[in-house]
């Protein structure tokens, strides 16, 4: 799987939110200033070839739908963080954020709790 730039991200958030889409009802749900609509195509071939949407044709036009979803991605992006930034230990990651207050006591029993009952389903 491919990193994605900011905006990749962005049009990739709207895929995951509204499900497969034509290129002109992306820039219709856009805020103004509206991108052009060529920007836009631009971006979704990029996004194909890059392996996260796929189409469907309808005469000359496409219907593009996200074929990695937004879990696998997210998975993919905090373990390149954990591994780029904690020498690869979940540990370190959750020990930091809680060292710098950035996670609460409770949170840190919450995500313990859902670890051991993720543990629990596996078995």
């Amino acid at each position: 799987m491919k990193k994605l730039t900011p905006r990749e991200e962005e049009l990739m958030q709207i895929f995951w939110e509204r499900g497969p889409l034509f290129v002109k009802d992306i820039v219709a749900g856009m805020p103004d200033p509206k991108p052009h609509t060529n920007t836009i195509s631009t971006f979704v071939r990029i996004l194909e070839e890059k392996g996260f949407l796929s189409h469907n044709s309808f005469g000359k036009s496409h219907q593009y739908y996200p074929i990695i979803s937004s879990d696998d991605y997210q998975c993919y992006t905090i373990k390149g963080i954990i591994n780029k930034f904690f020498n690869n230990s979940f540990t370190q990651m959750v020990s930091t954020l809680f060292k710098k207050e950035d996670i609460s006591e409770e949170e840190l029993r919450e995500l313990l709790q859902k670890v051991e009952e993720a543990h629990k389903n596996k078995e």
